[in-house]
């Protein structure tokens, strides 16, 4: 059988709207926080996002966002960033999963009263096909809210894949 013409890469930095983040990560509607990827390359992206205001959020709990919905924004911005580096070989980025957050430093209680856009920064420093270790940053202005790192790990809650050691 024919191989499928691989999609065309897309270039390193440019622009990206909310639409092409649905179509590239598992969140949607609602779900997807992020509005735009404002810039990228092949080990930082800069996403952009207003969701925080919005009163039907789905992170929202007793009437507010908690500063610690940060961690679901950066990790928006990892997938979106697996899906753009994966974009430039013409294949899909692996399904990940969050795996821990270390060094979680939050500079406010909650998001939903910030009036400007939050800016989210997520920095992959180590990686392979199984895992890979990201810091993030979120801001507001030139304040910034929240900062840490994470590990993602690849592949699927059930029926994790089994590294065999030959015998």
């Amino acid at each position: 059988m024919p191989l499928a013409p691989r999609p065309e890469p897309l270039p390193v930095g440019e622009r990206l709207n909310r639409r092409w983040i649905e179509r590239h990560i598992r969140h949607q509607g609602r779900m997807c926080l992020l509005d735009e990827v404002i810039a990228w390359d092949l080990t930082q992206v800069r996403c952009r996002a207003s969701s925080q205001r919005l009163e039907d959020n789905p992170l929202r709990a007793h009437g507010r966002l908690g500063a610690v919905c940060a961690v679901e924004y950066a990790g928006q911005a990892m997938a979106v960033h697996g899906a753009l580096v994966a974009s430039l070989t013409g294949t899909r980025a692996p399904q990940g999963y969050l795996a821990s957050v270390r060094n979680l430093l939050l500079q406010v209680t909650r998001l939903d009263d910030l009036t400007e856009d939050l800016l989210v920064t997520s920095r992959r420093l180590a990686g392979d096909e199984a895992s890979a270790l990201y810091e993030f940053a979120l801001g507001c202005g030139e304040r910034e809210l929240a900062s840490g790192r994470a590990s993602i790990v690849f592949g699927t809650l059930r029926g994790m894949p089994i590294q065999r050691t030959a015998q």
